[in-house]
């Protein structure tokens, strides 16, 4: 709702976004009660921009019917899969669903909704940019609300993962005011936390002295991974979260990788720098098949944190780790199930395989 970016800073936002070190490979756009922002972010990498961004979703912050003891309303967050064509539409659809009611009206998540909420709390109003801030800034949804929305649209199930901050605009500022009943039913409705502390994240994860993993589990229905971005209401701050808080989460930059840091939350880190996952001298950087003019790709980058590979029938999956194995001496040959080496032995001849670690080795 506040932001302190100047009227014609599109542009310069795009650029900030592009240069942001280190490179963001996965940008969430964030808008409050609306797509309006992430629509023209994603119509500019339509476009041919934000070409080193893989993942451009929206975010729809919400804020919920129940106030913190230091004034605020608690901040609820929306995070959309895009890999539905008509994403932007459907996530319309389910907004719709939401209502805030008045003494004698009811007004829905929409833009026209919130502008007409906007000009009834201050009738000064005639600006339709002006109505929309201010109806944004009344619009708040009931808990039970929201998840009623969620039964009743199998897409918004499927396509939405749902964070909660753990902030004093968030649940903290509820545990504050001592209603942990409530608290409790939020962030156990919450799939993802949004919390910048090492001692937060160890709560969730169940590795704190405040509950073990299975009561985690018991309490909140199951372990949370904690996310971070930089929460920028002016164009100095984008891409630079404070105190060097950037969100790493292990594996490819999809939607995809983001549910799997729900059902494996120890995916996910917040930290100046990414997690050391193994030893560098225990971690293949790439492979280069030598001597093999067939060999399409002779250089064959690896991810850290590769632990299967995967394709299609006949795409090479076994190729790949007969390779591997055979670069690190560890190719064992069986009789019964002829390897690739084995099969395809009459047309290797002179080839090898070199492998490249982390470490430089």
């Amino acid at each position: 709702m506040e932001d302190r970016y100047p009227a014609e800073g599109f542009e310069a936002y795009l650029n900030a976004l592009e240069s942001a070190t280190p490179t963001m490979r996965a940008i969430g756009i964030t808008d409050y009660c609306v797509t309006a922002s992430y629509e023209r972010v994603k119509a500019a990498k339509d476009a041919g921009r934000l070409k080193q961004c893989d993942l451009l979703f929206p975010n729809v912050e919400l804020r919920l019917e129940i106030g913190t003891v230091k004034g605020h309303f608690v901040n609820i967050h929306l995070l959309v899969s895009p890999e539905d064509p008509g994403h932007v539409e459907e996530l319309n659809r389910f907004l719709r669903h939401l209502k805030f009611s008045t003494a004698d009206d009811e007004y829905s998540c929409t833009p026209d909704d919130l502008m007409k909420l906007g000009k009834r709390m201050d009738r000064s109003i005639t600006d339709n940019a002006a109505a929309l801030r201010a109806g944004v800034t009344q619009f708040k949804v009931s808990r039970s609300g929201l998840q009623a929305a969620f039964r009743s649209m199998e897409w918004a199930r499927d396509n939405i993962i749902v964070a909660v901050s753990g902030n004093a605009d968030g649940t903290s500022g509820v545990r504050e005011a001592a209603d942990r009943a409530v608290r409790q039913e939020i962030e156990k409705f919450a799939q993802v936390i949004f919390a910048s502390s090492p001692k937060q994240r160890d709560f969730w994860l169940g590795l704190g002295p405040a509950a073990t993993p299975q009561e985690i589990q018991d309490d909140y229905g199951a372990l949370k991974p904690c996310l971070w971005g930089c929460d920028a209401h002016e164009m100095s701050l984008v891409g630079k979260p404070a105190e060097d808080r950037l969100c790493w989460i292990k594996g490819k930059a999809t939607f995809d990788g983001l549910r799997q840091a729900c059902i494996d939350p120890d995916r996910a880190c917040v930290g100046p720098n990414p997690p050391a996952w193994s030893s560098e001298s225990q971690t293949i950087s790439h492979i280069e098949i030598l001597d093999a003019p067939w060999a399409r790709t002779p250089a064959i980058g690896l991810n850290p944190g590769l632990v299967t590979i995967i394709g299609a029938r006949g795409s090479g999956k076994t190729a790949l780790a007969d390779m591997i194995a055979a670069g690190c001496d560890a190719y064992v040959e069986d009789e019964e199930r002829p390897s690739f080496l084995e099969r395809a032995g009459e047309h290797l001849k002179n080839a090898k395989v070199s492998v490249h670690w982390l470490s430089g080795e």
